[in-house]
């Protein structure tokens, strides 16, 4: 009997582990898709640059900040232009949207 409050306790435990600390990890990340209405590319060295999107489910605007090499040089070269439906997630730091994945969603 004691043996299986022990095996049951550890069921219990890895149980709530796997359930509520995902849940808590990715609460701050956000995953929309959404289509382009406006691209600003912000300073000379151009580090970082503005997107708007327009949210598919919703229809709200959403602007993120992307500071990433690859999508900025996606925005110089118009792989990525406004009217382009991009897969999406982001997480609100200090009140702003910035982009942690930023693709097309036919590819690209």
């Amino acid at each position: 009997m004691k043996r299986f409050a022990v095996v049951f306790l550890l069921f219990a435990v890895a149980l709530a582990a796997t359930v509520f600390v995902p849940a808590s990890a990715s609460a701050d990340e956000i995953k929309m898709i959404g289509v382009i209405t406006k691209i600003d590319i912000s300073g000379p060295d151009a580090a970082t640059a503005t997107a708007t999107l327009k949210d598919n489910k919703g229809g709200g605007l959403v602007t993120v900040i992307v500071n990433d090499e690859l999508t900025l040089d996606k925005f110089k070269d118009h792989r990525i232009v406004v009217g382009d439906e991009i897969r999406l997630k982001y997480e609100v730091k200090d009140g702003k949207n910035v982009s942690k994945y930023f693709r097309k969603t036919a590819g690209c």
